[in-house]
């Protein structure tokens, strides 16, 4: 039956080769039977500026999503909170097309809101500054004007200081902001909404003015990954194994 795939939060580096082939397994054994594919979000652990994507990983990874392109599957990438600096001459290497976060798509009839999900997180007000400051022109166009090795050493520095301030945030503040995801339906008319981010796999029903709304939320890729799977008759969660 025709289907649509969603994917998110692969997080895929050199370091962590099964889930980068778990992640090549899945654009040539499933990605080419779906009728699009949408990446919502840190397909890569982080990404420095499209101009580091000649080393032997990118290439391998581009190669895997362009393949899925070339075989009639249209892919679409959304920005996360780790690949923020992806841009057009990575998308044009994939053959690929860059989304805005958010993005309203008509999915089998359905109106659909695609998010990554971290504009939703409005608790962590530590992050949501980091966020505004990172996704600022001037900012980007100033950190990206920097060496190669200079920025990935400034993202590195960034990981280490992000993993040590998550010991010591409440998990709930690392969530979505129930007033935001209402506030998201509301601004869109009430759609069904697909993200990911919180690494926190899940269908949620709601009720958001008097409308019954339903979430879903992608899970992350570790020992094995995950899809959801859309056609006309709805939507499924897809387990990803090696």
């Amino acid at each position: 039956m025709p289907h649509t795939l969603f994917i998110s939060d692969l997080h895929l580096s050199e370091d962590q080769s099964q889930i980068s082939q778990l992640f090549l397994n899945f654009t040539r054994l499933t990605a080419p039977h779906a009728e699009r594919l949408y990446i919502l979000g840190d397909l890569f652990e982080y990404w420095a500026g499209d101009d580091d994507r000649d080393t032997p990983f990118h290439r391998q990874i581009i190669a895997a999503i362009r393949s899925v392109s070339e075989q009639g599957t249209p892919v679409f990438i959304m920005h996360g909170n780790r690949d923020f600096l992806m841009d057009e001459q990575l998308a044009q290497a994939c053959l690929a097309t860059i989304l805005p976060d958010p993005t309203l798509i008509d999915l089998y009839g359905t109106p659909t809101l695609l998010t990554h999900g971290d504009a939703m997180c409005t608790d962590d007000v530590q992050y949501q500054a980091f966020r505004k400051q990172v996704r600022d022109p001037a900012w980007r166009a100033g950190f990206l004007a920097q060496p190669l090795a200079q920025r990935k050493a400034t993202i590195e520095q960034l990981r280490k200081m992000s993993e040590a301030q998550k010991q010591t945030k409440a998990m709930d503040i690392m969530d979505v902001n129930p007033d935001a995801v209402a506030e998201q339906f509301r601004s869109l008319n009430y759609p069904r909404m697909i993200h990911g981010h919180t690494h926190r796999q899940k269908y949620h029903v709601q009720e958001v003015d008097g409308k019954t709304c339903e979430r879903w939320v992608l899970g992350d890729w570790h020992e094995t990954g995950n899809a959801l799977s859309c056609d006309a008759n709805g939507c499924r969660f897809q387990l990803i194994k090696l």
